[in-house]
């Protein structure tokens, strides 16, 4: 049985390492930010707590608990995720929950070293580690938009022109106007070491094309 004084320094500890980890979530106007990781830390420590008090000695098996955290966390996690039409937003979020839940349960069982050594991995990847994440090479994520001529075969030119640069497609949108003209919205993927302005540049050449510009649309963790 687990004395009182010592559940309740699981509790309070788990508060605490949910709180650090949410703070940063919190200043980093993420969805799910302190209050919320301090409740999924010290829920889980508690469902840990219970699965080892109440559990003990009847036969059961109390690793269910703990693995049923698991699977709930998912679904609160999967809240805090959201797609549009050219980025995945959440994603970190969702990924500090599901480790805020492990470190509540490590809390919970009394795992002290575990519990405050991840809090410590966990705080340093959401902090230190985003000056190199910055700085690593990836796929510019945005929007092409042009202004052209309604005229047969144009989307054929520019998806060769684009080819050519090894730019992927994912979503096409086509709008027409009042003067003829129509709007052609890319959402596209551009290697790393293409640059932006060269494309802009040759689509801007494609007889018929007369305005383009590019539109960020950045993935956000």
């Amino acid at each position: 049985m687990t004395p009182w004084w010592e559940a309740a320094l699981r509790l309070l500890l788990a508060m605490a390492l949910g709180g650090v980890i949410g703070w940063q979530r919190e200043s980093a106007e993420k969805p799910a930010g302190f209050r919320t990781h301090i409740l999924v830390c010290v829920g889980a420590a508690l469902f840990t707590l219970i699965s080892a008090v109440g559990f003990f000695g009847t036969g059961a098996d109390p690793a269910r608990v703990a693995s049923n955290i698991v699977v709930g966390i998912g679904f609160l996690g999967a809240g805090t995720i959201w797609r549009t039409t050219s980025s995945v937003q959440g994603l970190t979020t969702a990924a500090s929950l599901w480790t805020v839940a492990a470190i509540g349960t490590a809390a919970g069982v009394g795992y002290y070293f575990g519990a405050i050594t991840t809090a410590v991995i966990v705080m340093g990847v959401l902090t230190l580690l985003k000056w190199f994440e910055v700085r690593i090479p990836r796929r510019g994520v945005g929007h092409v938009v042009m202004v052209m001529s309604d005229r047969p075969g144009q989307l054929g030119r520019i998806g060769t022109v684009l080819g050519a640069f090894g730019v992927n497609i994912e979503h096409v949108d086509l709008s027409a106007r009042m003067d003829n003209k129509v709007v052609l919205a890319l959402a596209t993927r551009i290697p790393a070491r293409v640059s932006r302005d060269e494309i802009l540049v040759a689509l801007g050449d494609v007889e018929g094309v007369e305005e383009v510009r590019w539109e960020d649309g950045t993935a956000a963790a």
